[in-house]
């Protein structure tokens, strides 16, 4: 339940406090804290008639009563219980939960120790009963952990703002914002020092590569050059082993004729010689 639909459940006591005086306008007080749905009173605190009776000395309690659920808690009532008007059971119900949003709004854990005191409630099922109420009637939400017995808080409604909190909170929130600014500042600077470096590591990249692939480039040249000098190199040093090769056969084709010739010559029978007779 959003602000607005709050506002809309007082609205029926604002448009009958307008005529209202003494009395008539404590008794509206009375119904108006104890009427189901009703959690804020600041426009029904701003009415002249209705501020008229903090002046009454008849009537002033309902005044501090009407203050007490506009942005006060249960203790503050346990502590000024004999200056205020005697509360129902509805309106104390209310008030424990009004105090319940009081303690979410400044905290968002909530320990079971720490309600049981400031709800002057005796056991964990009673206060668990109060949370969930809390929760259906949309003043916060959150999870109770029974485990950790802690209660933990996601959003509360907003209640009346107490006179001289204003300041305060305009306060918080310049430093709220003045902190926020510096942060983003603060980040700014980091992402463009990152973009910064990131560039500066990619020219780097670059660079590098380039420089690689010249290297690649002129081993690649080199070992062709090697390659076509060892070819020639090859080619020379076959050419001159076949040439080799030739005259070595030239040397033994002359050996072989040599001794063919002599061969043949050992061959051929010697005719015997005729001698001449005398």
């Amino acid at each position: 339940m959003d602000l607005a639909n709050f506002s809309a459940k007082l609205e029926p006591f604002l448009l009958m406090a307008k005529s209202l005086k003494g009395a008539a306008a404590a008794k509206l007080i009375q119904d108006a804290t104890s009427a189901p749905g009703v959690f804020v009173f600041a426009e029904l605190l701003e009415l002249p008639n209705i501020k008229e009776l903090e002046k009454s000395e008849q009537h002033s309690k309902f005044f501090s009563l009407l203050q007490l659920f506009s942005y006060k808690t249960y203790q503050d009532y346990l502590q000024h219980k004999d200056e205020l008007p005697p509360l129902n059971q509805s309106q104390i119900t209310k008030l424990k939960h009004l105090t319940i949003v009081s303690l979410a709004a400044d905290r968002r854990i909530l320990p079971y120790a720490d309600l049981l005191k400031s709800l002057d409630v005796s056991n964990v099922r009673e206060l668990e009963d109060l949370i969930i109420d809390a929760i259906y009637l949309d003043l916060l939400q959150g999870k109770l952990d029974q485990k950790e017995e802690q209660l933990e808080v996601s959003y509360t409604m907003g209640r009346d703002l107490e006179p001289g909190k204003l300041e305060y909170i305009l306060s918080a929130l310049k430093d709220w914002a003045s902190t926020t600014s510096a942060v983003l500042a603060t980040l700014d600077n980091k992402i463009n020092q990152i973009a910064a470096d990131a560039a500066a590591a990619k020219a780097s990249q670059q660079e590098h590569e380039r420089i690689l692939q010249n290297n690649l480039k002129e081993v690649h040249e080199k070992q062709k050059e090697k390659s076509l000098g060892g070819g020639m190199a090859t080619r020379r040093g076959a050419q001159f082993q076949v040439g080799e090769r030739e005259n070595m056969n030239m040397d033994v084709d002359d050996d072989s004729k040599g001794k063919n010739r002599k061969a043949s010559q050992e061959m051929t029978p010697k005719l015997p010689r005729k001698r001449n007779k005398f």
